[in-house]
């Protein structure tokens, strides 16, 4: 998982090939069909950087089980972009975030279901 964190955090393609199952689908509220393997899963980051330029996630607590991790996330950043409709803010964020990650038996990510932490986004940038 720090190396997730490091893939999220620089965008870096050949880690997520390395740490995503190609056929491992994941969505976002931008594409109504599901984006595959690292790249799609990379799409989500890219998607969120629109809005926050310098967004950042950050591994506060874990818990593992045979082939799932759960993980809290502080995610931060600056509200410098149009996201979801909503013009930049420059209000700065920090919200918590929890994801559940799923694995296959070659210990790339198949899965990953996200809590609800748009609301604190949108908490966050004063359009709640």
């Amino acid at each position: 998982m720090k190396k997730f964190e490091i893939m999220i955090n620089t965008a870096d393609e050949k880690l997520a090939e390395e740490l995503v199952a190609g056929d491992a689908p994941f969505y976002t509220p931008a594409s109504p069909e599901p984006l595959y393997g690292g790249k799609g899963y990379l799409s989500v980051v890219h998607w969120m950087r629109k809005g926050f330029s310098d967004v950042q996630w950050h591994i506060t607590d874990m818990v593992a089980n045979e082939n799932k991790v759960a993980v809290k996330w502080d995610l931060t950043g600056t509200h410098n972009g149009e996201f979801m409709g909503i013009k930049p803010t420059n209000k700065k964020i920090s919200v918590c975030v929890m994801n559940f990650y799923y694995f296959n038996k070659d210990g790339k990510v198949t899965n990953d279901i996200a809590a609800e932490g748009m609301i604190g986004i949108m908490r966050g940038i004063g359009a709640m």
